[in-house]
């Protein structure tokens, strides 16, 4: 049994330890805005946040979290979309395909709020995400926007 803390409420779930939280997540919970790309941690489509820091759950065992640690997914992130990140990602258009945009807005929101006014060399080493669509000069403006500074910035 497994304790969690997702979105502001405590699930307990029966799964195996080595499950990796994203299944847990999805599949357990039923948040399906946190998406499965690759399974090696690469490509970020899984990314949450573990008390804050961006996190790939896909290669992350259920068992490396406890109950205590805050756990929050797309979901969680702003429920009505109010969030300035996800405001931004909508003014510009950011998303193609939009698949890998809930993993691409919780690595941003957890840029911002560790380097609220991020230069662009931040952004890139910060946000290393894959899109496939190749959305990465509105994702920096996004980014960019939601910190409140100009794009040339």
């Amino acid at each position: 049994m497994a304790k969690l803390t997702i979105n502001g409420r405590v699930h307990e779930v029966q799964v195996d330890p080595e499950t990796p939280l994203l299944w847990v997540i999805r599949e357990q919970i039923g948040l399906t805005g946190t998406k499965y790309g690759c399974g090696i941690a690469q490509c970020g489509a899984c990314t949450v946040h573990v008390d804050g820091v961006a996190t790939r759950s896909c290669s992350m065992p259920v068992s490396a979290v406890t109950e205590a640690q805050r756990i929050t997914t797309i979901e969680g992130l702003s429920p009505d979309g109010s969030h300035p990140v996800q405001k931004a990602w909508v003014a510009l258009d950011v998303p193609q395909c939009g698949y890998c945009q809930s993993g691409m807005i919780m690595a941003a929101a957890a840029l911002l709020a560790e380097t609220p006014k991020p230069s662009v060399a931040d952004i890139r080493a910060g946000i290393t995400n894959i899109c496939r669509c190749g959305t990465y000069n509105r994702v920096q403006a996004a980014i960019q926007q939601a910190a409140g500074i100009s794009a040339a910035g």
